[in-house]
């Protein structure tokens, strides 16, 4: 079976991703971003990042991972790992959402990086595995800044080598 599976993040210069089970940041240009690459697809994450979300994310398949099978939220299917997430979804374009975990369980199997790189360092404790240029080639690059936070921050599409 092919996979269509794409990893969706942001980094920060340190590969950070998060703090806490939170986003150290907010960039809503990331956000909007976000809405647009996954609006209509299924999206797959761990049930921490689900309960940081707090929600279901409208016009997508919510698929959070949990070992505890009596876990369950109004408008999420479950799934036990990664494995039954990726029977569930079958050969549709989906993507991975988070967290850390799930990020680094989900890389063999991802054709696809949507990278949101952020030129800023934050307090983090959780990070984005390193992105080795001998499997990923980027293929796209759109460089930004934000006012609001102060910061240059690029959307980099890698493709697997």
């Amino acid at each position: 079976m092919e996979r269509h599976l794409t990893i969706v993040v942001a980094v920060d210069a340190q590969r950070g991703i998060g703090i806490n089970n939170t986003l150290p940041w907010h960039l809503k240009e990331d956000l909007a971003h976000f809405k647009r690459v996954t609006t209509g697809h299924p999206i797959i994450m761990g049930r921490k990042t689900f309960d940081s979300i707090g929600r279901a994310l409208p016009n997508r398949r919510n698929i959070a991972i949990t070992r505890n099978p009596a876990w369950q939220h109004d408008g999420v299917e479950t799934a036990a790992s990664l494995e039954a997430a990726l029977a569930l979804v079958g050969e549709v374009q989906s993507f991975i959402i988070g967290g850390a975990q799930i990020f680094a369980e989900a890389f063999p199997h991802a054709e696809r990086l949507i990278v949101t790189h952020i030129d800023k360092s934050f307090d983090c404790d959780t990070f984005f595995p390193p992105i080795d240029p001998q499997q990923w080639k980027e293929v796209e690059h759109e460089q930004h800044h934000s006012a609001e936070n102060n910061c240059d921050y690029a959307f980099v599409i890698y493709q697997r080598a």
